[in-house]
């Protein structure tokens, strides 16, 4: 790593390694991209962040960086430009929401179209994991160790609800964002209108790696939604302003408004998403009554072992026509709240317009939803507040 640029650990099949790169890209922050088979991924990042995930960000100071939404803080708080943050107070909510719902709701679906069609793309994935394996080893043996690797990630499916009963509904709920997406992006550029915020990063973390990469969704993408593929390469670009557009755009919209086309993405996030929120919730709540010490800084897990994305017990609830079955996921539960947290610190006439938006996209419940106790993030592991 040379002086002043950041190194981003990571892999190009990666989910969240994607929603890192396309933020480093549009902030314009010079850095160098590095593969977890780097020896140095190892024998030095992974024990400084005390266990094996990516991306990771390298610091020009060597500080260490991990979880997209830490890398982001950490990066606009030390890059002021160019700017990738709504002035607007309710843009800045819808936006932290596109980001939760990206970077947690969709990771079933990405996963869903990787593993459960793993035999019509078995080759290019493969060649893909076999790129975080060390060079050192000749390259069929490689192929061979990310077939193994494949078999354990593909066995993650059942914990994230992924289940022959409900795929169906998946794919129908998955069209139907694709479908409100392509409207959106006919039209603009990003999400929130004529320049990239954090709604954007977290949408990519799936849209990109899995649903527009991997052969078999990349086609369904391609062919059934040209502006949302547009659109992830559009994110992979430097540049903000765009000329596919009469209007280039560069910009938020004036007076804190949000796009018309984005209220249709809105109601399907809201509509799509909720019920599994909320039996997330009533999941969190019930497992901290059991414990018999909670003091803050508690680690939560199900037992008490640290996880990227740790559960707290199983859940199942009704969800479009069929039973939904899996692990809760308390990291949803923590990003969503910093959407909450944005909608609180509105007042006045901000507040009411959200209010109003979030009634005509049928949020308003949903936002309420209220763990017992609040969910931190310390020394990269989930703990209680």
């Amino acid at each position: 790593m040379t002086a002043e640029r950041y190194t981003l650990w990571g892999t190009p099949h990666s989910l969240y390694t994607g929603k890192a790169r396309s933020y480093l890209i549009k902030k314009q922050i010079a850095f160098d991209e590095r593969l977890a088979s780097d020896p140095r991924f190892m024998s030095e990042i992974v024990p400084s962040i005390g266990h094996f995930v990516a991306p990771v960000i390298e610091c020009p100071d060597g500080q260490i960086v991990q979880d997209t939404t830490a890398i982001i803080d950490h990066c606009e708080a030390c890059h002021a430009d160019p700017v990738l943050e709504p002035a607007g107070g309710v843009q800045r909510v819808v936006a932290a929401l596109l980001d939760a719902f990206g970077s947690n709701y969709l990771l079933p679906l990405a996963m869903h179209y990787r593993w459960s069609y793993r035999d019509r793309q078995d080759l290019f994935l493969r060649a893909e994991f076999a790129r975080a394996i060390p060079t050192t080893m000749p390259y069929e043996q490689r192929l061979s160790t990310a077939g193994r690797l494949m078999d354990k990630f593909s066995g993650f499916l059942p914990n994230l609800g992924v289940a022959p009963a409900v795929i169906p509904a998946m794919e129908e709920s998955y069209a139907e964002l694709l479908a409100a997406l392509e409207q959106h992006f006919q039209a603009y550029p990003y999400l929130l209108g004529g320049r990239p915020s954090i709604a954007d990063f977290g949408m990519m973390a799936p849209l990109y790696a899995h649903l527009a990469r991997d052969p078999v969704p990349a086609f369904l993408m391609r062919t059934t939604a040209p502006n949302v593929a547009r659109w992830t390469e559009r994110m992979n670009v430097a540049e903000i302003q765009d000329f596919d557009y009469p209007d280039p755009g560069g910009d938020y919209p004036a007076n804190d408004a949000i796009p018309e086309t984005l209220e249709a993405v809105l109601q399907l996030v809201f509509a799509q998403w909720g019920p599994g929120l909320s039996a997330d919730v009533d999941q969190f709540n019930s497992w901290l009554s059991t414990l018999a010490d909670s003091v803050p800084g508690t680690l939560v897990s199900h037992d008490g072992g640290r996880s990227v994305h740790p559960h707290v017990g199983k859940i199942e609830y009704p969800w479009r026509g069929v039973t939904m079955r899996r692990g809760s996921q308390p990291h949803a539960l923590w990003q969503f709240a910093r959407a909450q947290d944005a909608a609180r610190g509105l007042a006045g006439e901000d507040a009411a317009r959200l209010a109003a938006l979030l009634d005509r996209c049928g949020g308003t419940a949903i936002m309420q939803l209220t763990t017992n106790r609040r969910i931190e993030r310390e020394n990269n592991v989930l703990v209680l507040g």
